[in-house]
């Protein structure tokens, strides 16, 4: 009959012999993976030439690398914002050929000759363009991160209700699509503020689009 002493020691060995093995057959997968690392195909590199902020620019890229890295980490233009790198959150907004696009979601060998515009190419310190102006005057930018993807789905969003372009708020597509609160917070609801400036938000581009606030 077995002592507690010997049930013990068995236990121990059996803990002992597990993670041993655990170990075991983990070596080789780390191993193989390490050795795998730069043994693959080089990643394709592609040429791709577009305009920035009214500056022609001409870069090198990953064929992987999305619009919005090309931008913060190659141009460094660093106002647009990699919040969910999911299109989900719209910090990374940017303005290309005079549409908003989520640029995390699109890559940038997609843009071969594109017109795009960063909240940079919008207006300066000293010379704001009126969104941002409004925006500071109504309080919009709050902690200010998701503000560069908010300036530029606003503009975004007066030349769309101007253009005539409906959404799903419009109750008439055969008249011109008339500016309201409606129409601003829908078309503005794909980029989140954690501050809760929306009613903010929504008094500056009122006002941008010469409305009563």
């Amino acid at each position: 009959m077995k002592t507690p002493l010997d049930l013990a020691v068995s236990r121990r060995a059996l803990i002992a012999g597990g993670a041993a093995s655990v170990a075991i057959a983990a070596v080789p997968h780390s191993v193989a993976h390490a050795q795998g690392i730069g043994t693959g195909p080089a990643p394709s590199v592609a040429k791709v030439s577009f305009t920035v902020n009214g500056a022609g620019q001409e870069l090198d890229l990953d064929t992987r690398t999305s619009l919005l890295d090309a931008l913060r980490e190659h141009l460094h233009l660093t106002g647009t914002k990699k919040g969910c790198d999911h299109g989900q959150c719209g910090a990374c907004t940017v303005i290309v050929d005079g549409h908003r696009m989520n640029s995390c979601l699109s890559l940038a060998v997609m843009h071969e000759g594109s017109q795009i515009t960063t909240i940079e190419g919008l207006g300066t310190p000293d010379n704001l363009h009126p969104m941002q102006a409004a925006f500071v005057k109504h309080d919009g930018y709050q902690c200010g991160y998701c503000t560069p993807g908010q300036i530029c789905s606003s503009v975004a969003v007066l030349d769309e209700i101007k253009a005539g372009v409906p959404s799903h708020v419009t109750a008439n597509l055969n008249t011109q699509v008339e500016f309201s609160e409606a129409e601003v917070r829908e078309r503005m609801s794909g980029n989140i503020c954690r501050c809760g400036a929306y009613s903010n938000i929504v008094e500056a581009i009122t006002e941008v689009a010469g409305t009563p606030a």
